[in-house]
């Protein structure tokens, strides 16, 4: 997700970053080095060198600090973020459990009732075009059973 623009609001001492389709909020206490009153920003911009990805901010005392467009996502608790982070979490878990499976690749293809170009692109980390439902019925064959824990925050 590409940054459209980022300004700084030192009332709310916090940052405010807008994409091409949602603004976030982004609080000074979770970057380093910290804005204050006494080393306020001088200079914010969204940077190339991330790829539109994220910011650079400098500070009077000459200080920089970066921030990624993922850490503004996981602050703001994006849900197709989080979606991503779970894709990523359970393809990993299905790769380890792939290679410590007794049943061949080929067989798992079969069980799964798809095609080998299918179920790489299942284990295939970087392809958030996948569903849960692709991955847990993988972890199915693989005999794995899927716990998902839902509790409350802590303080």
């Amino acid at each position: 997700m590409k940054m459209r623009s980022v300004t700084h609001n030192n009332r709310k001492r916090a940052f405010e970053v807008k994409t091409s389709n949602k603004s976030f909020i982004f609080p000074y206490a979770k970057v380093d080095p910290q804005p204050t009153s006494d080393d306020p920003i001088v200079q914010i911009f969204v940077d190339k060198e991330l790829g539109w990805e994220g910011f650079t901010f400098v500070l009077e005392s000459g200080q920089e600090g970066t921030v990624h467009i993922e850490q503004v996502l996981e602050y703001n608790q994006d849900p197709g973020y989080l979606r991503d982070l779970l894709l990523y979490r359970l393809t990993i878990e299905a790769q380890k459990q792939v290679d410590a499976s007794p049943l061949s690749k080929r067989e798992i293809i079969r069980r799964l009732g798809t095609s080998a170009a299918q179920f790489y692109r299942l284990l295939d980390q970087t392809n958030y075009r996948k569903s849960v439902d692709q991955l847990l019925s993988l972890l199915h064959v693989l005999d794995c059973d899927v716990d998902l824990v839902v509790r409350a925050k802590s303080a």
